[in-house]
């Protein structure tokens, strides 16, 4: 029933076309939110184009996850404008945002014992009744290599650990296949391996015309990967640009309360920050 309801609406949404890398695909302009009487977001303009990878880095409580949701427009704006492809988020269906950009949330939880491989798949659901809908199979299966997956399709996602439903739950993002992609620290329950797995996704999907917004706590793996960071700090953008520009010793200890130092890879060049630390005695 849910299937036939969603095919009947698939012919009659509009469908994201492709974009040249540079346009931008989602964007939000003097963004004002306001939570539980707080301001969380205060007047922030950012865009993300095609073709890149932008990073959300700041500490706890600096708006990352309610500005990576308003551009989602999940979340309403107290004033200002989210704009998805060119348009006021507020004009597409909710059918048609759902071709346009997927989220990933922080924690992934099912009330149901669903196998694996039927999770990803809910990633198709927004397809139904479209051109695209005849990619299902090959979409969910390239999606669960990608993330890791495959190798248990079968078992159920409440019996897997933190770490394995954080991959699943990416690999249903990426069966969605959309031009917009929002991820919210989508490493945080990951090995190394794996956190530099996902990141190594980012770029992938960007280099395919894909639009990408991630937020981070490492800043190791912003500078690593990142085409742009803004960081966040009292839910205001208080810098904005390449890492290698970005990522500065006075503005990042002040905006994170914590002295650091920040120096160059000795192979890569990427900028890594570390925080200032007194040297132990050694007896």
């Amino acid at each position: 029933m849910i299937r036939e309801l969603l095919r009947s609406r698939g012919r009659k949404r509009r469908l994201p076309l492709p974009s040249p890398f540079g346009t931008v695909r989602a964007e939000a302009r003097g963004l004002h939110v306001r939570l539980a009487g707080r301001t969380v977001l205060d007047g922030v303009d950012l865009q993300v184009a095609a073709g890149e990878v932008l990073a959300l880095v700041g500490p706890n409580g600096a708006g990352k996850s309610t500005l990576l949701a308003a551009l989602a427009h999940d979340l309403p704006a107290g004033s200002g404008e989210v704009r998805i492809d060119g348009e006021p988020a507020a004009g597409w269906t909710a059918a048609e945002l759902a071709v346009r950009r997927a989220v990933l949330p922080q924690s992934a939880e099912l009330s149901f014992p669903f196998p694996v491989e039927e999770v990803v798949r809910m990633g198709r659901a927004p397809w139904a009744g479209t051109p695209a809908e005849g990619e299902d199979d090959e979409a969910v299966r390239a999606a669960m290599a990608a993330a890791e997956v495959a190798g248990f399709a079968s078992r159920p996602f409440a019996a897997l650990s933190g770490g394995e439903r954080a991959r699943v739950a990416l690999a249903r993002v990426l069966a969605q296949r959309t031009p917009i992609l929002l991820l919210d620290e989508p490493t945080a329950a990951l090995d190394l391996r794996h956190q530099e797995l996902v990141l190594r996704i980012c770029r992938e999907r960007a280099a395919a015309g894909a639009a990408v917004v991630v937020v981070l706590h490492d800043l190791g793996l912003a500078g690593a990967y990142a085409d742009r960071v803004a960081v966040l700090h009292a839910g205001r953008i208080a810098a904005e640009g390449p890492p290698a520009h970005v990522f500065e010793a006075e503005l990042l200890g002040r905006v994170y309360a914590q002295p650091v130092e920040v120096i160059d890879h000795p192979r890569t060049g990427e900028p890594l920050v570390i925080p200032r630390r007194e040297a132990r005695d050694v007896a």
